[in-house]
């Protein structure tokens, strides 16, 4: 089991700089920003790309990653000349994570003015968003047309230190999100939160079936593809004990889940924990 967190672009770089380097000190196998303009009414909130970069000039071991990149407001060209900028600055450590995307007016798309996105378009975005993205990363260079993006000879050599392009961690628990996954995903993420579900491991357990179904309508062997739990988004007492998560994570490992990932503690929020038990949590590897 690997074990991360998600840190919180809400400070300025001169102060949320040292919480970066204790992640890492801490042990933590990787560490994660949301990638918004803004986040549920929290401000500031600062570039996830921009932090990231500056993160990975500060660590030298922990694996840095968007959880996650969002096609709401983030075109594709423009991105994938970030992601190998960071890729390089952190020497083959970054982690592309990617979703469809929130529905919120007050963040992302909404904060721009457009157009209010049906799930079905969400949908096809995340989808072209993720194959030209995948072009684009793989290179040397890149023509694509699609509904909603395109590109014109790209060039993006010479391409990532990771090869043959950095990693993608996909989130998606619908039919059309999971066999993306299935096609393109090193890492499948959820939260385990389903509307009208009071049983998140069950959620997981169900979800695990249907991802293993898209693997095999694509062909891929389901083992080869890891699987994100994000937590803090359902009741489970994560970070009440150690105890606690140990078995948590036991639990989840038996669903086939490889990664947990936590948040740092925000003080006078949900995301409160006692550091203590944090700090423990992080060295921890499940069951």
């Amino acid at each position: 089991m690997r074990v991360g967190v998600v840190m919180w672009p809400v400070q300025s770089w001169r102060e949320s700089r040292d919480l970066w380097r204790q992640a890492e000190d801490l042990g933590f196998d990787h560490a994660w920003v949301y990638d918004h303009i803004a986040w549920r009414g929290h401000t500031p909130w600062f570039d996830g790309y921009a932090t990231l970069a500056a993160a990975a000039s500060v660590t030298s071991r922990i694996r840095l990653g968007t959880l996650v990149t969002s096609p709401n407001f983030r075109h594709p060209v423009p991105t994938a000349h970030a992601i190998r900028a960071i890729d390089d600055i952190s020497d083959g450590r970054f982690t592309l994570g990617v979703g469809a995307g929130g529905l919120s007016r007050t963040s992302d798309s909404g904060v721009l003015g457009g157009d209010h996105w049906s799930p079905g378009e969400r949908a096809g975005r995340f989808t072209e968003w993720v194959e030209l993205m995948d072009r684009l990363l793989r290179g040397p260079e890149t023509t694509y047309e699609g509904t909603y993006y395109s590109a014109q000879e790209v060039v993006t050599a010479p391409g990532c230190v990771q090869r043959p392009r950095v990693p993608f961690a996909l989130a998606g628990n619908g039919p059309r999100g999971m066999r993306l996954a299935a096609r393109f995903a090193d890492t499948w993420v959820t939260t385990a939160n389903v509307p009208g579900s009071d049983a998140p491991d069950r959620v997981v357990a169900d979800l695990t079936g249907r991802l293993e179904q898209a693997c095999g309508a694509e062909g891929r062997d389901p083992a080869t593809l890891r699987r994100l739990l994000l937590t803090g988004f359902t009741d489970e007492p994560w970070l009440e004990s150690p105890g606690a998560f140990a078995d948590l994570a036991g639990r989840y490992a038996e669903l086939g889940v490889t990664d947990i990932v936590v948040h740092w503690p925000r003080p006078g929020t949900d995301w409160d924990a006692d550091p203590e038990v944090f700090a423990a949590v992080a060295t921890s590897r499940g069951a």
